[in-house]
């Protein structure tokens, strides 16, 4: 563990944070921190920062609601930032966006970005907004015994696939299986936070396992 006196906050007595959903890895925001606001964030688990045109510690959340839990803190190898990794409560921009990076410059005409959250809410726009032609929506319009009858089968093309030992075909028919389980979710109404959450608190069971095991 990094030690805050290693850090190098500058003459201000700052140091960037940049703020990542620990759920989704998007950027949230970028603010700044100083030692003291830094603590207050370690020692209360809540996203603390240091406001330069106020000249105050500001707790976000503290008016608005919008609380960020802290995960985790990870400096990098200058030790003069931060990644904090936070679960939010609600938007991370003061105009009420998810984050403050929604404002594209540039995008590449030959790459493009992938995302579990965009293709939920790619998921839940074709549930709520059918479009014709999509095969998505034709699965809504099935309804649950048939997003269930293509979950059970691509469950085993998986199986045969990977009996098969052939890798690129197991990925193939993984990434099927993927897109009609999160079909199945977003017709029940799970979300990718409810996974994200139920996973965490089986790695934390069997953290405490694997620990009573070695006592």
């Amino acid at each position: 563990m990094v030690n805050i006196n290693e850090l190098k906050f500058d003459e201000r007595g700052l140091i960037p944070a940049i703020v990542v959903d620990a759920v989704s890895k998007r950027v949230l925001t970028l603010a700044y921190m100083n030692e003291e606001s830094l603590r207050i964030s370690m020692e209360r688990e809540l996203s603390c920062f240091f406001s330069r045109s106020r000249e105050r510690l500001w707790l976000k959340g503290e008016t608005s609601g919008n609380y960020q839990h802290i995960v985790s803190i990870t400096a990098d190898c200058d030790r003069d930032a931060l990644v904090v990794m936070v679960e939010p409560e609600g938007p991370a921009c003061h105009l009420l966006t998810a984050s403050c990076f929604a404002y594209p410059v540039w995008n590449s005409d030959s790459r493009s970005e992938f995302s579990y959250d965009e293709l939920m809410t790619l998921l839940e726009g074709r549930r709520n907004t059918p479009k014709e032609g999509s095969y998505t929506s034709y699965l809504f319009e099935k309804g649950l015994d048939k997003i269930l009858k293509k979950v059970g089968e691509e469950c085993t093309e998986v199986i045969i696939a990977a009996k098969a030992e052939d890798k690129s075909e197991t990925v193939y028919e993984i990434a099927d299986l993927a897109y009609h389980i999160m079909v199945l979710m977003t017709e029940q109404g799970i979300t990718l936070e409810d996974i994200h959450r139920e996973l965490a608190s089986r790695h934390v069971i069997d953290k405490k396992v694997k620990q009573e095991k070695m006592t």
